[in-house]
């Protein structure tokens, strides 16, 4: 019996997942595609986004073609039994107007716990995990962020190879790594070219020699190159180790959480990015994504930040019945939103 094919979709936060889903929604060539993506948090600022994008359009004449599921219940794979697997199960009775599937997960998830359930048998007979993407963020490396210094990364495990004592962080992107059958590396045109170069060195000894790298800017590329692994990734599992492989369940740290805020207040954006940069030098933020509403603007602010970094852009005109409300997604460690919501709101706010 045909499987579905499906592609998994991850990396760190902030590291370009949702530009990359998009741009393959975008250039689909024909595909109808179903889409699940995994927030951290109750607002489903990724969902959105991806909505947002052409051919998901609701007046689109080819909308019919893309299917977007969020699921918002926890980080993928701690829950793929409570919302993954009854939500495939859906996926698989409409299998005939269905060519593949893309699962993009949050920037926290593992993804092998997410493979491995597509061994159980309310699955395996009707879908495949084709490959699995792991989109690296080349900027965040060259400036430190996320994983550490690279030069003293590199001597701390050529000192000791046995090294037990990682954050959770880094155990995190190297099981990413281990897993993945492509590496993109994103926001390449941040980087002179000798730093790219020196990051793909490091990488490449961290990766499978079948495994590729290749760079990638603002998720433009080839779509021809994500598709059609044939890697039946859940039946070769013990060729990707993770850290958790021991484990009879894994545990992410308990004090990484997530905070929304919602405001009808309106906030000039570079006063605001100024505010939120400040935010991110007194407590432990991660990411931070959502949208904005600016004075005297019809169109609403796509906001995106990983540490110090912040991209913004204005992606479409506020619907007519819709509320000009500024929403916000923080991701850190220990974050409290009472703190977080009066800070914002009490700052740069119109």
């Amino acid at each position: 019996m045909y499987k579905i094919p499906v592609t998994v979709i991850t990396g760190f936060l902030g590291a370009g997942k949702t530009t990359l889903v998009r741009h393959l929604l975008q250039n689909n060539e024909g595909r109808r595609i179903a889409v699940l993506v995994n927030e951290f948090g109750e607002v489903g600022i990724d969902g959105e986004l991806l909505r947002s994008c052409q051919i998901c359009d609701d007046e689109a004449e080819n909308a019919s073609e893309t299917t977007i599921i969020e699921l918002t219940n926890g980080c993928l794979c701690c829950t793929v039994q409570e919302e993954f697997l009854p939500t495939m199960q859906e996926l698989l009775k409409r299998r005939e107007h269905i060519d593949c599937i893309l699962i993009e997960t949050s920037g926290l998830a593992l993804p092998k716990p997410l493979v491995q359930a597509f061994r159980w048998p309310e699955i395996r007979t009707g879908a495949t995990v084709d490959g699995v993407i792991t989109v690296v963020d080349c900027e965040a490396l060259a400036t430190g962020e996320l994983v550490g210094d690279l030069d003293a990364l590199q001597a701390q495990r050529q000192a000791d190879p046995n090294l037990e004592h990682e954050t959770p962080i880094e155990e995190l992107f190297e099981d990413q790594l281990a897993c993945a059958d492509l590496v993109l590396l994103t926001k390449v045109d941040r980087v002179d070219l000798p730093t790219q170069t020196k990051i793909q060195q490091w990488l490449r000894q961290e990766l499978s020699r079948s495994v590729k790298i290749v760079p990638c800017q603002q998720g433009q590329i080839n779509p021809d190159l994500l598709w059609g692994f044939n890697a039946r990734v859940e039946e070769n599992l013990d060729d990707r180790p993770s850290h958790h492989d021991t484990e009879d369940d894994h545990e992410h740290d308990d004090d990484i959480n997530s905070v929304q805020i919602f405001t009808e207040k309106t906030f000039e954006p570079s006063t605001l990015v100024n505010h939120l940069q400040t935010l991110v030098e007194h407590q432990e933020i991660y990411r931070i994504k959502g949208f904005v509403a600016v004075p005297n603007k019809s169109m609403r602010l796509v906001l995106q930040g990983v540490g110090k970094r912040f991209d913004y852009f204005y992606d479409r005109p506020w619907h007519p019945d819709e509320p000009h409300q500024t929403k916000l997604v923080f991701i850190g460690r220990a974050l409290n939103q009472t703190q977080i919501q009066a800070s914002l709101l009490t700052q740069n706010a119109h």
